[in-house]
């Protein structure tokens, strides 16, 4: 394994009201650069997982650090804009603002982040040719990139969703069920798509999914229910 790039240890998570951990990880590491496909079935932490990966919740004990920097020792504003400077997020429900372009949907992470506005320009173009770079590697012709995001198909939101998270080269990509809406040739296109444009931005990606017929496509698989020793416990409550 490369450098390290996310470090969880001894997390602990309950929702406020909650007698039970919703989730007891003991350790999960990212690489830099490395592809890793979580699954596990309806309830099992998921998204909640995701949302401690990004900084948005925190645990009630253990560390996560993203980059070195743990998100626990930051104020909230300080991990907002670590977030956006360091990780493109694709939402089940895409997030999109409708009335905004196709484009300046991809444009407003570097609206935010210094940071990824400089890494968007560093190939000698400027915001609006760096977002229509994605775009197009996300195969969306020039016909859509200036239609505001309402107007656009489901599959098409999704391919904006997944240019604003890579725009400005973030270090990880978080991404939460972006192919249940799908069928399966559609599915396979958006895959090659992203996995393409993540090795091509050099961020590591992590994909949460209950749909392990496409776990063979990424670098390594991850079960939750196996590393969660909460539902473990659960389980054999049960």
């Amino acid at each position: 394994m490369t450098a390290g790039l996310l470090d969880l240890q001894d997390l602990r998570f309950a929702w406020p009201g909650s007698a039970h951990d919703c989730l007891d990880i003991a350790a999960l590491q990212v690489a830099a650069g490395e592809t890793v496909f979580l699954h596990g079935p309806s309830g099992c932490g998921k998204s909640t997982l995701l949302s401690l990966l990004a900084g948005v919740l925190l645990p009630q004990s253990g560390r996560v650090a993203l980059g070195g920097v743990h998100w626990g020792d930051l104020r909230a504003s300080a991990r907002d804009r670590h977030r956006v400077d360091h990780v493109g997020y694709i939402f089940q429900q895409f997030n999109l603002l409708p009335y905004l372009t196709a484009l300046d949907n991809v444009l407003l992470p570097c609206r935010f982040s210094a940071r990824r506005s400089a890494a968007a320009q560093r190939n000698s173009r400027s915001l609006r040719a760096e977002g229509q770079h994605w775009l197009a590697g996300m195969g969306l012709n020039a016909s859509v990139w200036d239609r505001p995001a309402h107007t656009l198909s489901v599959g098409q939101q999704q391919r904006v969703a997944a240019a604003r998270a890579l725009v400005g080269q973030p270090d990880l990509v978080i991404a939460d069920e972006p192919t249940s809406a799908l069928d399966e040739d559609r599915r396979d296109i958006f895959l090659d798509l992203l996995l393409s444009a993540c090795a091509e931005a050099r961020s590591a990606l992590v994909l949460v999914s209950h749909d392990r017929r496409i776990a063979q496509r990424f670098g390594r698989e991850v079960s939750l229910p196996q590393i969660n020793r909460a539902a473990s416990a659960a389980e054999g409550d049960a």
